[in-house]
Formats: structure tokens, C-alpha cells, sequence
């Protein structure tokens, strides 16, 4: 079985699809637009396979004998597109076997709870470009269109690749901080030293000032004339 890459946007389809629900019964449900939730943009990874999911909401229960619908591809949007699924009223959702992706479109929807979802299994990067979701449902005027774009990625980064990085910008940055630490330390403790010896200094340039006056004022009182008897 192939690895299945989960994709974030999926996780917001069920609040797309309470909100649209919500929507239709706040307007009474007019019944003339078929209203679509899907995510606009897809990324898979090369090699696994990836779900593109396409959920509808009308005022009306899908009737099979009136329901259209049909999924297109386009490498670019300057190119034809070409249909790679549709629904038959017979046989349900049914493949068109395109030479572009051979067998490995699948549906996965329901068609009971209006999805209509597709996975693409074995997932390259040729396979990059816009899949719509094309949907009629009658006696809804309006039809219904997704354009939802798939970007095929080599290499993708996990959480414990994020860990690890944030391990190591930790580690990096911890010891970057004892580096800083230990320098200001030591300028602290050679700045104090220098003031020591500015202070010893100072002190002997006193003391030895002080021993100069001392020796003048005994050579002043030596040479002192007597008094008068």
C-alpha cells in the first residue's frame, strides 16, 4: 500500500462544509447554486499518494437520473482541459483512463454525503497543474466549479526534522552564550585586576609622597636657627 501524504487543507473542509450548511439554512436555501468546499491548493509529495477533495451542499438530494458530473485536467491554464473522471448514471463514478495517469486516479468520495473526492496514487511531478471539479445537480440553476491546484514537492520537511533543527539552534545558541558569558567574565575580572593594580600604585605613589614630605620637614627642623635666650 502506498504512503498516503495527509494534507492540511483537508482539515478545513468539515468547517468549510458547516459553514456552507449553515449558510443554506440561514437563506432558506433558494436552490439555485450548487456550492462548493474544497481547498484551493494541494501540495504532495513525489512518489505517495495524495487526495483531492471536492464536497458539495445544495437544497436538493442528488438524483442520479439528472446528475452531471465530471473532473478536468490542465498542466497549464493556456492548455485544453482534458477529463480524467465523470459520473455515469449507471455505473456511478467511473475513470477515463487518460495515458497521463493510466489507472492511478481513483474515487474515494460518497456520493451519498456529496462528495466527490479523487486520490492520485504514485504521484510525479508531471502531475502538477489544476484539477476542477465540474457539478450540475438539477433542478439547481447554477452549476458548480472547483479549481483546486496540485504542486508535486521532492522533499518534505517532518516535525522531527523541525526538532532537530530547533535542538540544534538550541544547542548552537547555548553554547554561543557561555562563549559571550565566559568573555565578559573575563573582561570583568582583568578590568578589575587593572583597577588593583591602578590602586596599588596609587596607594605607593602616596606612600612614597608621603615619606618625601615627612624627609623635607625633618631636614627644614634640622636646619632651624635657635631661639633668642
Amino acid at each position: 500500500m502506498l504512503p498516503t501524504w495527509t494534507l492540511p487543507q483537508d482539515k478545513n473542509i468539515g468547517v468549510q462544509l458547516m459553514s456552507l450548511t449553515l449558510l443554506l439554512a440561514l437563506t432558506g436555501c433558494s436552490g439555485m447554486d450548487v456550492i462548493m468546499a474544497s481547498p484551493k491548493n494541494v501540495t504532495a509529495l513525489n512518489g505517495t499518494e495524495v487526495k483531492i477533495s471536492c464536497i458539495f451542499q445544495s437544497c436538493y438530494k442528488m438524483d442520479p437520473s439528472v446528475f452531471v458530473m465530471n473532473w478536468t485536467f490542465q498542466e497549464t491554464k493556456n492548455d485544453t482541459e482534458k477529463m480524467l473522471m465523470k459520473f455515469d448514471k449507471k455505473k456511478g463514478m467511473v475513470p477515463l483512463r487518460l495515458d497521463h495517469f493510466g489507472d492511478r486516479v481513483k474515487f474515494v468520495g460518497d456520493l451519498e454525503k456529496n462528495d466527490m473526492s479523487i486520490t492520485l496514487s504514485e504521484v510525479e511531478v508531471k502531475d502538477e497543474g489544476y484539477y476542477h471539479c465540474n457539478i450540475i445537480n438539477h433542478p439547481d440553476r447554477n452549476a458548480g466549479r472547483n479549481n483546486i491546484t496540485l504542486l508535486v514537492v521532492l522533499e518534505l520537511t517532518t516535525p522531527e526534522d523541525t526538532t532537530n533543527a530547533v535542538a540544534i539552534g538550541a544547542s548552537v545558541g547555548g553554547a554561543l552564550a557561555l562563549l559571550i558569558l565566559s568573555m565578559v567574565v573575563v573582561k570583568c575580572l582583568r578590568h578589575h585586576k587593572k583597577q588593583e593594580l591602578i590602586s596599588e600604585e596609587k596607594m605607593e605613589e602616596e606612600e612614597k609622597l608621603e615619606a618625601e614630605v615627612v624627609t623635607e620637614e625633618g631636614t627644614k627642623q634640622g636646619y632651624s636657627l635657635p631661639e633668642d635666650a
